[in-house]
């Protein structure tokens, strides 16, 4: 199960896990064709829209794996920029039940579906520590999904089942490219140790690994994907 796996990063994860051999159900919000495009695209993978800001989405999202899950990736996300000054109750009640109030739901409703050894993974940002004017409630709302893949971690290790957080820093998106000049992107780029900005299939990769056997003894950590922006 990914969500927001219509575009982005999320479809780069969908891309990837179909790939290494799993059978995915994705969740997206409104474009339908992106999403149905992706189905087209890849054998057996299905897609559920839902407006994650509803908690009741959480049952239609579920619905199609209700007889046993081995992987979340909570990927979902909303980020309006806007200054602390500027911000309304609404922006705070929509930025936080999308960004960390329907993960924590998916990780209760996943609790009773994950097989024993199953993979929960959280996409958080780079921006958690690297904190920018007008994203105050999008960083807010991801530290906050970091602290529930700790506790996760330890609520769910007694099953096998890990729980960790992947941290993108700048990755090469739609949404980036929508809100970031030229000029930024290409001071990004140098200020980073592998000197480009990343590709959605590297967060993917990082996504696979987590999900992967060679990873079970990796848990309630904060992997930050970033090529070294954060060093």
């Amino acid at each position: 199960m990914v969500t927001g796996g219509s575009r982005g990063i999320g479809r780069a994860i969908v891309r990837r896990l179909a790939a290494d051999g799993a059978r995915v159900v994705f969740g997206y919000r409104q474009d339908r064709a992106a999403a149905e495009a992706l189905t087209r695209e890849l054998d057996g993978v299905v897609a559920v829209q839902a407006d994650l800001a509803d908690p009741g989405s959480v049952d239609a999202l579920f619905a199609p794996v209700g007889d046993g899950l081995d992987i979340l990736v909570n990927n979902a996300a909303v980020n309006p920029p806007c200054p602390i000054s500027e911000l309304t109750a609404a922006d705070f009640d929509r930025v936080m039940a999308v960004n960390a109030r329907f993960p924590l739901l998916a990780m209760q409703r996943a609790a009773t579906l994950l097989r024993d050894g199953g993979r929960i993974i959280n996409i958080s940002t780079l921006n958690t520590a690297m904190p920018a004017p007008g994203i105050a409630l999008y960083a807010a709302s991801k530290a906050a999904l970091e602290q529930f893949t700790a506790v996760a971690s330890r609520e769910f290790g007694g099953r096998g089942i890990t729980v960790n957080t992947v941290s993108p820093g700048a990755t090469d998106t739609d949404l980036l490219r929508a809100t970031n000049p030229p000029e930024v992107l290409e001071q990004t780029t140098s200020f980073t140790a592998l000197g480009r900005i990343g590709e959605p299939a590297d967060i993917a990769a990082v996504v696979a690994f987590l999900a992967g056997p060679d990873a079970g003894w990796i848990t309630g950590q904060n992997l930050r994907a970033t090529g070294g922006l954060l060093i």
